[in-house]
């Protein structure tokens, strides 16, 4: 489990490289454009608006993956080795059914009904179902994620803490 969880891991970083890189791409083309040909092209500021879509998204289940999202643990820090293994175990179930109930089911529906009505972009005349879908393929990547921490927890040392 863990070389998958590795493998998993160095995809999505080499996808939210070239994502990032095309964005960087992208708004210095819009610039250039704009400033020296004195021209602004309109599929710069639509990709740019998508690919940010996805490097955020992506990039939130990245971290939850790696265990570097934004989180508050000052309390949690304070609970013996047992309450703290019991807690983090809650929080990967209600990570693992919030990314399966939002972001999967929900996510999901939001794809089939924008790929169903036929929604493109306006100037990249691209489906917005697809520039969607990487909502439910984030909620699958942390549904894994925690399913893989949820394993993990009780071989944490009681030195370590769970949550990084």
């Amino acid at each position: 489990m863990m070389r998958l969880y590795d493998l998993i891991n160095k995809i999505i970083e080499y996808v939210l490289i070239s994502i990032f890189g095309l964005l960087v791409l992208d708004v210095l083309w819009q610039v250039f454009s704009r400033y020296i040909l004195g021209r602004s092209f309109s599929f710069t500021e639509e990709f740019a608006r998508f690919a940010l879509i996805w490097l955020s998204i992506l990039g939130a289940a990245y971290l939850n993956g790696k265990r570097e999202h934004l989180a508050i643990d000052i309390l949690l820090r304070k609970l013996s080795p047992e309450k703290l293994r019991r807690r983090t175990q809650m929080i990967e179930v209600l990570m693992f059914v919030f990314a399966l109930v939002v972001m999967v089911i929900g996510g999901g529906n939001l794809v089939y009904t924008t790929l169903y009505l036929g929604q493109v972009s306006p100037a990249m005349h691209i489906s917005l179902g697809h520039v969607y879908a990487i909502v439910p393929i984030s909620g699958l990547l942390i549904m894994y994620f925690s399913v893989y921490h949820f394993k993990t927890i009780g071989k944490i040392n009681s030195a370590e803490t769970p949550l990084k």
